[in-house]
């Protein structure tokens, strides 16, 4: 390879970095990444606001500013140097979608604060996590104050007295209505649930434009989605309303396929996507939770470090052995 030595030889050891493979840069730092993610992810923070009011704000509020303050405390407690990339406001807006939306605020401290604190520094900081923070953070609180994280109210569209009502997947959930008009309730948003997970579509849009950018792996939404509709198919389930129903859209576009957390190779995110269509279908129709979505990706981040151990990349250049004639 032809290089002109003096040329690099003139700024030697300044600004030298090197680093672990892959060396190919695309033109989106990890910090870019990131605040690209948190602007897709206003689309439904935005639109839990609308639908649940102001109190909405406040818990997406505290979560992030507790994710912050939390990363901030330990990294000055391990003595390691703190750089905001943008990672800690993408899990702290990840876990206040999660909550329902009365939930009091400490509650919404105490999970945002385990996410970064347990779920991510323990293991090491980014990038050596296991489990996707954000719904590490939420399970813990489905443990730890289950009544509370079960209370659902009905979209209140700014008014301040929220009406309780059950979550499209729960037991108790009726609708008066056809099926095509609860089709539209649920891709709308006319429904009981989480604050980021009522409306089906606008999840959807910014997890269109990132696939679009490529900040995602289409792999991952796509199996996964696909599967939970094969499993209903053959439970005889309204595909439909499996789709649209519960938090299945937020965790196909914004929590299975976080980088850390799933498979870097390509089958490797198809197993990854299937296993977590397998366990959701299975959560739901089987299990004693009416939902199984954070769980089932908890599940398989899990197996994420054995599907790459057995489903590896072809190395560059390897054309395999000969056959003998």
């Amino acid at each position: 390879m032809n290089v002109n030595s003096e040329k690099y030889d003139e700024n030697a050891g300044k600004n030298l970095l090197i680093t672990h493979a892959p060396h190919i840069w695309k033109g989106f730092s990890v910090s870019k990444i990131m605040f690209i993610v948190v602007a897709a992810l206003l689309f439904p923070a935005a639109a839990s606001v609308y639908f649940f009011g102001y109190y909405s704000m406040i818990l997406i509020a505290v979560s992030v500013a507790a994710a912050l303050l939390t990363e901030f405390i330990i990294k000055k407690l391990r003595k390691k140097s703190y750089y905001m990339d943008g990672s800690v406001i993408v899990t702290g807006l990840l876990f206040a979608l999660t909550l329902p939306p009365r939930l009091p605020v400490w509650m919404a401290v105490i999970g945002s604060a385990f996410s970064i604190a347990i779920a991510r520094e323990a293991f090491g900081g980014l990038g050596y996590n296991i489990f996707n923070p954000a719904l590490a953070g939420r399970a813990f609180l489905s443990i730890c104050f289950s009544k509370e994280m079960t209370t659902w109210v009905l979209p209140t569209y700014f008014n301040t007295d929220a009406v309780t009502g059950a979550s499209p997947l729960s037991e108790s959930f009726t609708y008066q209505v056809d099926r095509i008009e609860m089709y539209k309730n649920l891709l709308f948003g006319n429904t009981a649930g989480s604050l980021g997970e009522t409306s089906a579509l606008i999840i959807m849009i910014p997890g269109i434009i990132l696939l679009a950018l490529k900040i995602i792996d289409w792999r991952i939404p796509l199996f996964c989605l696909g599967t939970v509709a094969a499993g209903s198919f053959l439970l005889g389930e309204d595909v439909i309303y499996q789709l649209l129903a519960g938090g299945l859209m937020l965790g196909a576009f914004f929590m299975a396929t976080d980088y850390v957390t799933s498979p870097v190779t390509g089958n490797g995110r198809i197993i990854f996507a299937v296993g977590t269509g397998i366990l959701i279908v299975l959560f739901r129709n089987f299990g004693p939770m009416p939902e199984g979505v954070a769980f089932s990706i908890l599940i398989m981040n899990g197996f994420a470090p054995l599907i790459d151990k057995y489903v590896k990349l072809r190395p560059f250049g390897y054309k395999g052995k000969k056959k003998n004639a």
